[in-house]
């Protein structure tokens, strides 16, 4: 099979750094999902959803529109993957914190803790049915369980300062400033950084694609 490139419907550079350092090096093409509106959409169809669910929805969301948008189609042959992470505790969803004081409203309430970090991953195979094109669309959701060190308050408000708990699903990190204060997870560690590469190789694999036919 000829090789087949990838396209990340994600702007998060930590994403982007799992992904090449596995030998995979994608186009990037950032989706325009207003995630609020989309998630309040389905759940007054379905009613609450679930954090894995919400999770899930976002991928689909952001991979669908970055089809939509007609950009993929100057990567050919190539599949598409969204991606979208958030943090479950008390059984309440998480994604990134609006300002310092939620951020660190959420790090007083995780400290000390244990939350799980699931991340929705969708795939859409663009490619041409001359190219083996299934037009198939394939999605799972990978969950992470985070253990939280106990962090006092000037730690916390020490970390927001720096602006990286805002940036991100959960308001921590565990491959940059936040990596100090995850004492252990269960699960994949991919995952908590927001790609969980053993699920993206099997939805890979569902499309008729082996993990090395991606664009190196």
């Amino acid at each position: 099979m000829s090789l087949v490139h990838l396209v990340l419907a994600s702007a998060s550079p930590a994403r982007l750094a799992t992904l090449r350092a596995a030998g995979v090096d994608p186009t990037v093409i950032v989706s325009d999902v207003d995630e609020e509106a989309a998630v309040a959409a389905a759940e007054a169809l379905h009613g609450p959803l679930a954090a894995s669910d919400v999770a899930l929805l976002l991928a689909r969301a952001k991979a669908e529109d970055v089809c939509r948008g007609g950009g993929p189609a100057a990567y050919q042959p190539c599949v598409v993957l969204g991606c979208d992470s958030v943090l479950e505790l008390d059984g309440e969803v998480h994604g990134k914190p609006g300002d310092d004081a939620e951020a660190i409203a959420r790090w007083r309430r995780m400290r000390g803790r244990t939350g799980t970090l699931h991340t929705g991953h969708w795939l859409v195979d663009e490619r041409e049915s001359s190219q083996g094109g299934t037009g198939g669309m394939v999605g799972g959701t990978a969950s992470t369980v985070v253990h939280f060190a106990d962090l006092d308050d000037a730690e916390i408000e020490a970390y927001v300062a720096t602006g990286e708990p805002l940036r991100v699903a959960g308001a921590f990190t565990i491959d940059g400033l936040g990596g100090a204060f995850v004492t252990a997870i269960e699960g994949d560690h991919h995952n908590v950084v927001g790609l969980s590469l053993p699920l993206l190789r099997d939805l890979v694999r569902q499309l008729g694609i082996g993990w090395f036919d991606l664009t190196k």
